[in-house]
């Protein structure tokens, strides 16, 4: 085993054309961040900090088609190929692939490739059970996040450390950048809406990568009934949060590129509605628009396509707004979309498809109530600001980078 841990840490290196520094995090943060490198490394290409605690250990993978190292090879193959012992792999939403549809079934079975089972993490399944986590000593997590509250990925790592919590195994996050992590904005979620798309009271857009979420999931006592996860995350090197972050593939169908990604905290605001967000077009979440004329000028057509099934106003001409051009860095999370939109309704009553829905994806139902009653964005912001500055204190307490 300790000499084909060395083997696959040369290989990778190699690759990476990088020499991990020492230095993780668990439990807590370390005394210090680790040390600016001229080339980034992400967790997963620092081998020498994670490959020592695999050793004769049986391995759970959740994992998804972002758990690749800086060369593209995937955490899956490596690992199988030389002998750890990886029983499981844990796949999210979209699947252990990524071609999913966003809320389509994701079934357990087998992958073509290495022959290990597949487990679901998603649908009635969203916690590994008991059963599922005996034969298995250590979880590693390495998934890319994009920094909002409503994506599901942190919802999984949350309930992976509640089970590694709940039943005596050690839990591993690999860390990767965060492509809105340059900032902090929007309402912080109130408990009473709690769901699979808002698990913790973070803001909308929260700032932190996934191993600093878990650091501040396990310091804050967020797993169920306080408990405590026996964490060790490995942090990148060669990162700050004001870096702008190209992923390397697409995090899910229909984010494809870095425009959706930095519109996403937004523009998902207008999924429970009648305003399309683009599925199933090429530009998802990059144009607005609903079967209307008032809403704009720009026009799509939504069709059926991989990725997004049967989508919103699927073959209905939408007209509306391309914001393809806009300067997200500049503009971050904003409401003038969605209160723009809401407006310009005719019938207000028909806007929101499914209100519950809209108050778990805000958070609270404080948005979508002032929303009807006519108020501004300030005003607004101005509700939930004293929540959101509460939380940047907090933040601070879990910040791996600068």
């Amino acid at each position: 085993m300790t000499h084909l841990l060395s083997v696959l840490m040369l290989l990778v290196l190699s690759s990476c054309g990088t020499t991990p520094p020492a230095g993780t995090a668990k439990t807590t943060l370390p005394n210090t961040a680790p040390g600016p490198t001229n080339e980034l490394a992400l967790g997963i290409d620092r081998t020498a900090e994670y490959l020592p605690l695999l050793a004769g250990k049986r391995v759970g993978l959740v994992v998804n088609h972002t758990t690749l190292f800086s060369n593209g090879t995937h955490l899956a193959d490596s690992l199988q190929a030389l002998g750890v012992k990886v029983q499981t792999i844990f796949a999210p939403e979209h699947g252990f692939r990524g071609v999913a549809d966003a809320g389509a079934a994701i079934k357990d079975g087998k992958d073509a490739k290495t022959g290990l089972p597949i487990v679901s993490l998603y649908g009635k399944n969203k916690k590994p059970s008991p059963e599922q986590l005996r034969e298995i000593d250590v979880m590693i997590f390495d998934i890319q996040d994009v920094g909002v509250r409503y994506y599901t990925y942190p919802s999984t790592m949350h309930y992976v450390m509640e089970a590694c919590a709940e039943n005596g195994k050690e839990c591993i996050v690999l860390d990767r950048p965060n492509p809105n992590g340059n900032y902090v904005d929007g309402p912080v979620l109130d408990p009473k809406f709690k769901s699979f798309v808002g698990m913790n009271p973070v803001p909308v857009v929260h700032g932190l990568t996934s191993a600093e979420l878990a650091l501040m999931i396990n310091g804050e006592g967020w797993l169920e009934g306080k408990k405590h996860c026996d964490l060790t995350v490995v942090p990148c090197t060669g990162y700050n949060h004001r870096q702008v972050y190209e992923l390397p593939v697409r995090p899910s169908p229909n984010l494809p590129n870095l425009q959706s990604i930095r519109l996403y905290p937004s523009i998902c605001l207008f999924e429970p509605t009648i305003v399309s967000v683009g599925r199933g077009t090429d530009t998802q979440f990059q144009v607005i628009g609903a079967p209307n004329q008032v809403y704009g000028t720009y026009q799509f057509t939504p069709t059926d396509q991989p990725g997004a099934q049967n989508p919103p106003n699927e073959g209905k001409v939408c007209y509306g707004l391309d914001l393809r051009e806009v300067n997200t860095r500049q503009e971050g999370f904003t409401l003038k979309y969605v209160l723009d939109f809401y407006n310009k309704t005719p019938d207000k009553t028909k806007f929101f498809t499914s209100a519950d829905f809209f108050d778990k994806l805000a958070g609270t139902d404080m948005i979508r109530k002032m929303m009807i009653a006519g108020n501004s964005e300030a005003e607004i912001r101005a509700a939930f600001t004293p929540a959101l500055e509460a939380y940047k204190e907090i933040r601070q307490k879990y910040m791996l980078y600068e």
